[in-house]
């Protein structure tokens, strides 16, 4: 594993996550100051997560092409162009135009993960991601923190700030990060401007169809109880706002460790298809914990058993996924990849909500578990052997 560029990488996936969760909490505040309303801080919200969901998998193909380190640092440049935009924003236009910015050049994830597998062999690839994973969560947590802090000072400061470390990681980036993909691996082939196209193809290939239904499974069990965990910790239990927000900083907490520091032990002894294993079954054990918990305060330990399960599984599954896809298709694997999540998370909060509704507080949960356990019983079924095209 080389380190100076993964570091690079991994600190360019948590500015990226840093700023994106900085800016989220406050943009209807942005929406307010120009005279808008809720339900245009909603289509702006919206326009980001469908610009996302056809972004990621385009950046990705194009790195395959051109390299990497270009894509990169057009992501990151436009993503400072974007919050400074917030921040001199004086007309809800410019919001628009802030969002459409960073809507289709925030999404560094589907090519920082595949410059991840360009600069790690594929037996220490999942820890790669797994890293990854914990930059992101690093992200999550300090992003509304300094977020809160920064805005006493005045609404466009935390914009301002997070322009500025986009900014200056352009800039490092620009004179001393490496190209990950040489000219002799990169691929030929157009770009495709169709997302779902490129999922369609990783799943003509016999060695990832049943892993990748594996992953969606995992990820749709997980997607839906961010929006829906405050209905239930107060259905159940008259959790405040301030109480769900100390549960949600303890769940990055312990996504930070299994990912940052106890899957990079694991790893070597178990191996990918155990942790997955183990981390399926970890993940359908918790989710059925917090479903029945009678108290308020088991709802942490049950958590911390699924959180494990999803910090164990998700890199696990993503590396024996990267492991059977040739070097001049990582870029497509991590968009097609980026698309399949970007549908979990539009199908399964909804999942989620009508099940609470319809079925019963503990129905996501219930269900939740259920997914787990078929996403385990799937890749029992996948093939073994690495067979990367």
């Amino acid at each position: 594993m080389k380190r100076p560029p993964l570091l690079f990488i991994l600190v360019t996936i948590f500015v990226d996550i840093l700023g994106y969760s900085m800016m989220i909490p406050l943009l209807p505040f942005f929406v307010q100051r120009q005279g808008g309303g809720a339900a245009i801080a909603g289509t702006l919200a919206s326009l980001y997560a469908f610009l996302q969901l056809f972004s990621g998998p385009i950046l990705g193909s194009l790195s395959d092409r051109v390299g990497r380190k270009p894509i990169l640092l057009a992501c990151l440049f436009g993503t400072a162009v974007a919050y400074a935009m917030f921040g001199l924003a004086n007309a809800l236009v410019f919001l628009f135009l802030a969002v459409t910015l960073d809507g289709l050049t925030g999404n560094n994830l589907t090519t920082a993960h595949a410059y991840i597998a360009d600069v790690t062999p594929p037996e220490e690839r999942s820890r790669g991601l797994s890293l990854a994973g914990a930059a992101f969560g690093l992200g999550v947590m300090a992003g509304p923190v300094l977020s809160g802090f920064l805005s006493g000072y005045g609404l466009s400061i935390p914009a301002f700030v997070a322009a500025g470390i986009a900014f200056v990681n352009t800039l490092y980036g620009l004179f001393f990060l490496p190209e990950s993909l040489p000219p002799e691996n990169r691929t030929t082939h157009p770009v495709s401007f169709n997302a779902f196209a490129q999922l369609k193809s990783l799943f003509e290939l016999p060695a990832l169809r049943v892993l990748l239904i594996a992953l969606f499974l995992l990820n749709l069990a997980f997607a839906g109880l961010q929006t829906n965990f405050p209905l239930f910790s107060n259905a159940r239990f008259g959790w405040t706002p301030q109480q769900n927000g100390f549960f949600f900083a303890f769940v990055g907490v312990v996504a930070v460790i299994v990912q940052g520091i106890l899957y990079a032990r694991l790893q070597p002894i178990l191996g990918e298809r155990r942790l997955a294993a183990f981390g399926l079954a970890f993940l359908s054990i918790g989710m059925a914990g917090i479903a029945l918990t009678p108290i308020a305060w088991t709802l942490y330990p049950w958590v911390a058993v699924a959180a494990l399960g999803s910090g164990s599984s998700i890199p696990s599954l993503s590396g024996l996924i990267s492991a059977r896809v040739g070097e001049s298709r990582q870029g497509q694997l991590m968009g097609g990849m980026q698309t399949l999540l970007g549908l979990t998370t539009i199908f399964g909060p909804t999942l989620a909500g009508l099940s609470f509704e319809r079925i019963g507080v503990s129905a996501p949960y219930w269900i939740g578990s259920g997914l787990a356990l078929l996403a385990l019983l799937a890749f029992t079924r996948a093939d073994p052997r690495p067979a990367a095209d």
